[in-house]
């Protein structure tokens, strides 16, 4: 197959996700880079993009330069990542759409409901891939979670849990270091700090595993940190469309937690429980049975497994890997567009711009909630009710 083009806006020297999205594009040999505005920094993401090996005339000032430049070209990027600041997001995504291109956005997608609404409604009218990083969902023992609770190995879902806490920012002293106190200033994140931050990738792999919408939700958000005008711990209960309940915990201040992505899911048959810092095993426990080990990259699983495990069974499984799999789900989908074929079925597992808007209605809900005192809150965006 013919290399799709890729571009990247963000990401530059020194970013923490850079990195992974660049590993994660060029891992199968699918996309090639071939544009970047990869600093906010004029000079500064030029230089850097000729050092990744960009052609001088694709290296960036800007997006706007980088959209100008690729527009008409014969051989444009088929993709875009957007990994720049969060406002800028929505901006970005909306002009890069309506110019033709597919896009892959970080999270969140926007700052507004209104906002996502209206990427939604923009990548239905021109036909293009919005996607959203919620790269956990690449994983291949979650994408086999996915696959046993649709074939109903688990039965109708009852519940389950989430969490996403971390202690990174459990230190009062670092209040005013500029790396951490924008994220819980309203004017640069929003209404919401941890939740916004890592709480929505939690929600987003609770939905993607048990195949259910949230549709209205209960919160309790602290600053544990009292200087901090946002959250920094959340509690949420959580209802969705299929009738599962769902429990999410997502904190900032929890000394000892590393990265803390975990997700259980229990239904009337069995249960399962996944952690993100040890992929490799998923624990299965039928009803009445006894516990079992799911080793990922072992025979008979699921081909959506089979298709995103990328080293033999026993070596660690990374998070490049994960954004490596959404890459290749993307490849698929615009490679089939290209083509007028219908696209491998275990592949269409990307999140989508829909995705992002449901995150970032349920971000509002949130901070609605809290404010009443955990008020029961409808949490899903206008446009899906």
């Amino acid at each position: 197959m013919t290399k799709l083009g890729w571009g990247m806006i963000g990401g530059g020297e020194g970013s923490q996700i850079g990195p992974a999205h660049r590993l994660g594009a060029g891992l199968d040999g699918l996309f090639e880079f071939r544009a970047g505005a990869l600093d906010h920094r004029a000079e500064a993401g030029r230089e850097y993009g000729r050092r990744l090996g960009l052609d001088a005339d694709r290296a960036y000032g800007d997006w706007r330069e980088m959209l100008e430049g690729e527009r008409d070209r014969p051989d444009r990027i088929d993709l875009v990542t957007v990994a720049t600041p969060n406002a800028t997001h929505f901006e970005i995504t909306r002009d890069f759409l309506r110019a033709g291109f597919h896009v892959l956005c970080e999270k969140p997608m926007t700052m507004t409901v209104e906002e996502g609404e209206e990427i939604v409604s923009i990548a239905r009218e021109t036909s293009r891939i919005c996607a959203v990083n919620y790269g956990y969902s690449g994983y291949s023992l979650v994408r086999h979670m996915r696959a046993m609770v649709a074939r109903g190995d688990l039965g109708n879902i009852r519940l389950v849990k989430a969490e996403f806490a971390h202690g990174h920012h459990a230190d009062a002293a670092d209040a005013d270091n500029p790396r951490v106190r924008w994220r819980y200033d309203p004017a640069q994140a929003g209404v919401s700090a941890q939740f916004a931050d890592c709480g929505i990738h939690a929600l987003h792999m609770a939905s993607f595993v048990i195949g259910q919408e949230l549709e209205r939700l209960s919160a309790d958000t602290v600053s544990c940190i009292e200087s901090r005008t946002l959250e920094d711990d959340a509690m949420v209960n959580l209802r969705f469309d299929g009738g599962a309940v769902g429990r999410l915990w997502t904190s900032s201040v929890a000394i000892g937690r590393q990265h803390g992505l975990t997700l259980q899911v229990f239904g009337e048959k069995g249960g399962l429980s996944w952690a993100q810092e040890q992929p490799n095993q998923l624990y299965w426990m039928p009803l009445g049975g006894r516990r079992q080990v799911i080793e990922r990259g072992e025979a008979g699983l699921s081909p959506e497994a089979d298709r995103s495990s990328r080293v033999t069974i026993g070596h660690a499984e990374g998070m490049p890997l994960a954004f490596a799999n959404i890459y290749a789900d993307l490849a698929e989908a615009i490679a089939a567009r290209k083509t007028g074929r219908e696209m491998d079925a275990a592949a269409d597992l990307y999140p989508r711009a829909e995705d992002g808007l449901r995150s970032m209605a349920a971000v509002f809900a949130v901070a609605e909630s809290s404010r009443s005192d955990g008020i029961w809150t409808e949490a899903r965006p206008p446009m899906f009710r």
